[in-house]
């Protein structure tokens, strides 16, 4: 006889296990499905073990200014395989955090891969066994895998994805990178930083094209100086692969070609998501653009099934998967007051160097859309914890609507813009206005006080540039 569960979760990622735990708090029976390790890619292939490789490669860079604070020392150096071990051991650790919530939640793992096989049944293979499990309610959360392009195929030994590109068995003295979104850029800042010769190759105008226009000038910039090449307007037509390295053809919006030879290539054009073999044709649930079309509160249109995170679309972000979990456990339990996702106050981080974060709108989309806009900016220069820290290098922006004083977006680049941004965030959701911003009171030496100059800058009252 089939287990029985009021919510299967099926994928254990930052958007499935949430979901579940959120579903067991409510007094739900859970289950989650996980055909590999709890914690899904980002715990295990991105957000968190990319953390740590970035912190070795900052700590790198900070060594090389010592003399800058005072300091000195020689004779420094760095163990890839090393840094690679601290970040596997990093991923390994939450990992079994999850695990552990999981147990205190009295939440089911079942391993294996699971399949629509009917209404409120799963079908999950492990080793070619298979096993049945019902449930009043599933929730699909089988995230994403890197997008590869005819031609473009990663091979894992000298064309890399994220997954190759986070556990290099050498450091390659050269890469080019194709895309500049936040995989690829925080992948070419990390091993740029570390020495490599980064080539980046994006096909829009401009590096990190989802942000504002104004933002992703000044990461050019910043990345220009740290000395990697970015070849924009460009795309990849072909790479050949010799004995141990690529050569790679880029074409330019002119048509005119030119080979570029490096030692490795890493694939950052996007994810797709992972709809294959979960039976969802059958099931009557409609895909688009190999995601699934889910409704405001994760619906799929058939009746006990829900679709949460990466599978569903972007952004393409574990908070925002998260935040659906949540939503998708709530709804199912029947809590009264629950308020579907607003894109529009969703946080984008790229933890590069130096680091953007943003949330709501760019300058060019507010005017895009008729909005009559005031913008406010104040750069790093202007703040002494900045000038303190020995990073004076960045920029805060604000949008506001200039009719009801409505925060319609906010953009920095800097040092811990990514810790920063949140502040922004709160008073979006919170739906406070630039009068409302500029009566906060924000502690003195912080970041946080360039915060609050953009938002005077805004009604040109910013106090300190």
């Amino acid at each position: 006889m089939a287990e029985s569960y009021d919510v299967i979760v099926v994928g254990g990622g930052p958007g499935g296990y949430v979901c579940a735990i959120r579903c067991a708090q409510l007094g739900l029976k859970t289950a989650v499905v996980e055909r590999d390790r709890m914690g899904g890619i980002c715990l295990n292939w991105g957000c968190i073990p990319t953390k740590a490789l970035l912190r070795s490669s900052e700590i790198w860079h900070m060594l090389h200014r010592l003399n800058e604070y005072g300091i000195s020392a020689d004779n420094f150096k760095f163990d890839i395989a090393k840094i690679v071990a601290r970040s596997r051991a990093v991923s390994q650790q939450l990992s079994n955090g999850v695990a552990g919530l999981m147990k205190k939640h009295k939440i089911t793992v079942i391993a294996g891969e699971a399949k629509l096989v009917g209404k409120g049944k799963l079908s999950v293979t492990k080793d070619g066994k298979a096993g049945e499990y019902t449930a009043k309610n599933i929730v699909l959360a089988t995230g994403a895998r890197a997008r590869t392009l005819p031609g473009l195929e990663p091979d894992g030994l000298l064309v890399w994805t994220y997954r190759e590109a986070m556990v290099p068995p050498s450091m390659p003295k050269s890469l080019l990178v194709v895309g500049s979104g936040a995989i690829g850029i925080e992948f070419a800042s990390f091993y740029r930083t570390l020495g490599a010769d980064v080539t980046v190759v994006e096909v829009l105008d401009r590096v990190m094209p989802v942000e504002d226009e104004e933002i992703s000038a000044l990461a050019a910039k910043a990345f220009t100086k740290q000395g990697m090449k970015l070849k924009l307007g460009t795309t990849v037509t072909a790479l050949k692969k010799g004995a141990d390295n690529v050569t790679c053809t880029l074409k330019d919006k002119a048509g005119k070609t030119e080979e570029v030879t490096v030692d490795r290539v890493i694939l950052a054009m996007g994810i797709v998501g992972n709809v294959e073999n979960i039976g969802l044709e059958a099931a009557g649930i409609k895909v688009e653009k190999a995601h699934i079309v889910a409704g405001k509160y994760g619906e799929t249109g058939v009746d006990g099934v829900w679709a949460i995170g990466d599978l569903v679309g972007g952004p393409w972000l574990a908070h925002k998967a998260m935040h659906e979990g949540v939503i998708v456990a709530e709804k199912i339990a029947g809590v009264k007051g629950v308020h579907p996702l607003n894109t529009a106050n969703v946080p984008g981080c790229t933890y590069c160097w130096p680091q953007v974060a943003s949330v709501g709108m760019t300058e060019a989309k507010a005017k895009e859309q008729g909005r009559k806009i005031k913008v406010g900016k104040f750069p790093f220069i202007g703040n002494g914890k900045a000038i303190a820290l020995g990073e004076p290098e960045g920029l805060v922006k604000t949008i506001f609507d200039e009719t009801t004083g409505e925060l319609l977006g906010a953009h920095m680049i800097g040092a811990e813009v990514t810790e920063l941004i949140q502040g922004y965030v709160v008073a979006k959701s919170g739906e406070l206005t630039d009068a409302e911003l500029a009566h906060t009171i924000f502690p003195h030496p912080t970041l946080s006080e360039m915060m609050h100059e953009a938002v005077l800058a805004a009604d040109k009252a910013a106090l300190h540039i």
